[in-house]
């Protein structure tokens, strides 16, 4: 299993599905459904992400918004999904709260988060400790489903593996994700360096390799 499979599957058939990307970055995401035949909308509170998504998903749309605001009707999309984003919202439940919200009665919602384990995880740690918040984005989906205001069809946890030449290609994956990180980069290198070589795995051609757990839940909410 890997996550865009997973997402495929989930919104199956595509083509004319209406679905929106929640903190879409710079849309690699979105490219990928809208290559496929959805509709897709794209948010991200970063200005910068949704200037470089518009320009590499011509057939997607995209707006500057909180994942905790969205600024759409009621039941204006067939899903949402919030791939690796979640634990990035300080308001995590009212984003949840708001994809129920803007997804039709029965549509889906596709979560899919890192979980604060795994040697990529082990790697990232002297650069960005999301220990915290990532066990905190886990409580508040589940918190949301034992109350009732989602359910649960699926919930599976899959392992992402990534290889890497070295070093500095696992740093330039680091900073794709989150451009913010150089300055932390730049003054932990040493660290960070002896975190990954501890961390990662090595494949039968020498590559690193590092190992991410992630938890997949498709939801609905619970009026549906």
């Amino acid at each position: 299993m890997d996550a865009l499979t997973l997402i495929r599957e989930a919104f199956a058939p595509l083509p004319g599905r209406r679905l929106i990307d929640i903190g879409c970055g710079p849309g690699a995401l979105a490219g990928a459904l809208a290559g496929e035949g959805a509709r897709v909308t794209g948010i991200d509170p970063n200005p910068g992400a949704i200037t470089q998504a518009a320009g590499a998903v011509p057939g997607a749309e995209f707006a500057v918004a909180s994942g905790a605001h969205l600024p759409f009707a009621e039941a204006a999309f067939d899903g949402a999904v919030f791939l690796n984003t979640l634990h990035h919202m300080p308001e995590a439940g009212a984003a949840l709260r708001e994809a129920v919200r803007v997804v039709r009665p029965g549509g889906r919602i596709v979560v899919v988060e890192p979980l604060a384990e795994g040697s990529f995880f082990a790697a990232l740690r002297p650069v960005e400790d999301e220990t915290a918040v990532r066990r905190a984005a886990q409580a508040t989906l589940d918190a949301l489903v034992t109350a009732g205001e989602l359910a649960c069809e699926r919930d599976l946890t899959f392992a992402r593996s990534e290889t890497f030449g070295g070093l500095d290609p696992f740093l330039a994956r680091v900073l794709a994700t989150d451009p913010a990180r150089a300055g932390a980069i730049a003054e932990r290198r040493a660290a960070i360096e002896a975190a990954f070589l501890a961390a990662a795995g090595r494949d039968d051609q020498g590559r690193f390799v590092l190992v991410q757990p992630l938890r997949a839940c498709i939801l609905t909410g619970r009026a549906a």
